[in-house]
């Protein structure tokens, strides 16, 4: 048994240590353990072990936010543990008092009164700007304080038992060697998104935070998380501008040079923009980065992008998709210079969505599809996008150039689809 850590009694309120058996589930303790040395991407040169190497004086168990706060300590590089226990909100001030959007908001800060002054009726398609954009961004940045986590290298975390982060944005910027594991992500609510004019068409509501972002990360273990917008799903807000008015925006996103990154036995669910892997058709410096393994995930009532994939090289295997949505848009978004390998993934879809919607390209052109069920029955991807795509969509080549090395057993795309149905998500470790 761990000894208890020697802390001043403030300290101790949330951010306390448990017995090593106490951590993990079904009695195991899974805080120390290491990504396999075959993997996934992550798996590759120095592999991933995050805080593996902690010593016993940077191992929490964190029951509130100001015990995460204190855990992650700023997004320090110092090898570190930290247990998620219960449920945490992030909208919460630091003696615990939940906060709501009219706590956040300041400097005049009033939705009817923005709707009023960026009107494309009579503002134009030109970007906000004036007192009611100031108030937002103001109060943008105050939510901000309180919703992002910044983590830095070698750290893990991970849920006990069932486990949830609310209303947080987890950030893991510019960091090395990161392990989150067995952790429900759940409704990373942006209280003031912006609206976003376009020339000549609608224009859009953008939202600020990604339940979890990547952003020039490396050598990042993601899994048995389950990330969704419960509490409160997009599809049940209102309409301004004659547009959505989004709160939410990817459930994982891994942008900016991110590399090296394996998500397996995740669920992802109940989301528009689910997972983009690489951010700009411009971003030349992603070359040869955006290197991600996605393996044993289900992709739930999930809108689009599943991933969509800019210059990575991802190799996507035994996932499970089970599309539900009216607005499905598609699965697979192949755009600049990606390079897709997918093999012995099932998709279930409704009778309006037909295997030609699985699969998009903007400005890509390579998808190596193999093994493929669409609703019990095989498929053949590429021939179906080619022959059925609008037009406008360039055709798919199956040369993508690579061939994955790093990966464990690849089991058949019906096996597979079973075992994520019983597997995939927070709590299911075994």
């Amino acid at each position: 048994m761990r000894p208890r850590h020697l802390l001043p009694a403030a300290a101790l309120a949330g951010l306390f240590c448990l017995p090593a058996h106490a951590a993990g589930t079904a009695g195991r303790d899974i805080s120390r353990d290491v990504l396999a040395a075959d993997d996934g991407w992550a798996a590759y040169g120095t592999g991933t072990t995050g805080g593996a190497a902690a010593d016993d004086a940077h191992v929490y168990t964190v029951t509130d936010r100001a015990g995460l706060v204190r855990a992650l300590d700023g997004g320090s590089d110092t090898p570190k543990i930290i247990k998620i226990a219960g449920t945490i909100d992030a909208n919460t001030d630091d003696s615990g008092r939940r906060l709501d959007c009219a706590d956040y908001a300041t400097g005049g800060y009033r939705l009817k009164e923005y709707l009023a002054a960026y009107d494309p009726r009579t503002w134009g398609s030109a970007k906000p700007s004036g007192p009611q954009e100031e108030a937002r961004q103001a109060s943008a940045a105050r939510q901000a304080e309180r919703v992002q986590f910044t983590v830095g290298s070698n750290t893990t975390i991970v849920g006990l038992g069932r486990a949830v982060l609310k209303g947080a944005s987890l950030q893991v910027r510019n960091a090395d060697n990161v392990i989150v594991r067995n952790l429900e992500l759940r409704d990373a609510y942006d209280c003031f998104p912006v609206w976003q004019p376009n020339t000549g068409g609608l224009g859009d509501w953008k939202s600020a935070y990604d339940t979890l972002w990547l952003t020039g990360a490396t050598h990042v273990w993601v899994d048995h998380v389950t990330a969704s917008d419960e509490g409160h799903p997009d599809a049940g807000e209102p309409a301004y501008f004659a547009r959505n008015h989004l709160r939410h925006d990817g459930l994982l996103d891994i942008t900016n040079g991110s590399d090296l990154i394996t998500v397996s036995w995740s669920r992802f669910a109940g989301h528009d923009k689910a997972m983009l892997i690489g951010n700009s058709d411009t971003a030349a410096g992603d070359r040869g980065r955006l290197r991600v393994t996605l393996h044993h995930n289900q992709f739930e009532s999930v809108v689009q992008r599943a991933p969509r994939v800019r210059f990575g090289q991802v190799h996507l295997y035994d996932n499970r998709y089970v599309v539900t949505d009216d607005d499905y848009r598609y699965s697979l978004g192949v755009s600049t210079e990606s390079a897709l390998y997918a093999e012995n993934n099932a998709f279930h879809t409704p009778a309006h969505v037909e295997a030609a919607d699985l699969v998009k390209s903007w400005n890509g052109s390579a998808l190596h599809a193999s093994g493929t069920l669409f609703n019990g029955y095989p498929v053949d991807l590429l021939a179906i996008h080619n022959a059925y795509n609008s037009g406008s969509e360039r055709d798919l080549t199956a040369d993508v150039g690579w061939t994955p090395v790093l990966h464990g057993r690849i089991d058949s795309a019906a096996v597979a689809d079973r075992a994520v149905a019983r597997g995939a998500g927070a709590g299911r470790i075994r």
